[in-house]
């Protein structure tokens, strides 16, 4: 029998909804239901949901200061609170746990209206717009690297870092293993939703100056945006190196507990799960990333000596290629690195933020819960 309905909303994206998802296994491992309420875009990431049900409430962000595009979006945002209250009665959740994104906004105005137990989890350095605008009326709020003893909120922020899915925690159980000599050297490039365009040029030009024994070493798995795929592939053709290139790969985790180097955005579950797999990386921050939140996640892992972070404006292919190189010809630096990101990860943020979800659904004292914790 269910020890009650726990609803969780994020945004559509892979860096909302996966910590949602690591968090969802959690508490089904603890014998609660757990629903999902987001948006139509959480399609491709929503396979391997445990979710009971998964709702799509409307939602929109204010994107433009165009009065008919603000009236709309207000229109919208209204038409999606009111499913959002119908939800909250019909479903009668113990807890409702927000994860960031505009999706989230009108489950979490609902449940802190009707008087529901609320908790928000920024998974960022600096947090997001639409937690911000809850910050205020939820019970806890939850970090993955946010800090609980500074800020505004400080008082019900906890620190649990971000949780990570199943597949990355069985990807941690694989070690790294330096690549020596002819061995292949396995690059893994992703961008995200936002941030592959810039890599789909760089990384094919920053490989073409390597010499040949270099290029003859390398296996890389490169993420590009469908527009850009065709393009990448003819550039990869002429360096004739082995090279898998989509959109979309859903065994990244897998890819990444193969790697011997990781060039990638630093979002945080990016961040989360490359610490907590323990692999080296380039960290290249979204320049356009709001709050540069970014950047700030970036520093957490570099100050351990767990990655290199460069600026895009500052990284051209000639000194791309050049990180490239020297990492290919230092095995063991790469594993020092290896070990220093592994040492920052947090493969327990799903059990964390799991206790602080059910401490809020028993409506316990968060001061008390830090304090116990501590």
């Amino acid at each position: 029998m269910s020890k009650g309905i726990i609803l969780l909303a994020a945004g559509g994206t892979g860096g909302h909804l996966f910590p949602a998802e690591a968090l969802g296994h959690e508490l089904k491992a603890r014998g609660f239901s757990v629903h999902l309420v987001t948006d139509s875009r959480a399609e491709r990431f929503a396979g391997k949901f445990p979710a009971d049900e998964i709702h799509v409430v409307p939602s929109a962000t204010f994107g433009s200061k165009n009065p008919i595009a603000m009236a709309r979006t207000a229109w919208k945002l209204w038409t999606g609170l009111r499913a959002a209250r119908k939800l909250i009665s019909r479903l009668r959740p113990i807890a409702v746990v927000g994860f960031g994104g505009y999706p989230t906004v009108p489950p979490l105005m609902a449940s802190t209206g009707m008087g529901v137990p609320t908790i928000i989890h920024e998974q960022n350095a600096v947090m997001g717009r639409a937690n911000k605008a809850l910050a205020s009326r939820v019970q806890a709020i939850a970090g993955g690297f946010l800090p609980e003893t500074t800020g505004t909120y400080a008082a019900k922020t906890v620190t649990t870092g971000n949780p990570v899915r199943p597949a990355v925690l069985e990807a941690a159980n694989v070690p790294y293993v330096a690549s020596r000599g002819t061995d292949p050297f396995r690059l893994v490039v992703f961008g995200g939703s936002q941030g592959a365009q810039f890599f789909s040029s760089a990384v094919p030009t920053a490989l073409s100056l390597l010499d040949q024994f270099e290029r003859d070493r390398l296996v890389v798995t490169q993420q590009a945006r469908p527009e850009d795929q065709g393009r990448v592939g003819s550039c990869f053709g002429k360096l004739n190196s082995k090279v898998e290139i989509s959109p979309f790969f859903p065994d990244m985790a897998e890819r990444l507990a193969a790697a011997h180097l990781v060039v990638c955005r630093s979002g945080a579950s990016t961040v989360s799960e490359i610490s907590v797999i323990g692999r080296p990386s380039i960290l290249v921050p979204y320049p356009y990333a709001l709050d540069h939140d970014q950047a700030a996640n970036a520093a957490a892992l570099v100050a351990t000596g767990g990655a290199e972070v460069v600026a895009q404006s500052e990284l051209s292919p000639e000194r791309l290629s050049a990180m490239i190189s020297s990492a290919m010809n230092e095995p063991e630096r790469l594993e020092k690195t290896a070990a220093a990101a592994k040492r920052a990860g947090r493969p327990n943020a799903a059990i964390a933020l799991a206790d602080l979800v059910t401490a809020v659904a028993e409506r316990k004292n968060i001061a008390e819960f830090k304090g116990v914790r501590a």
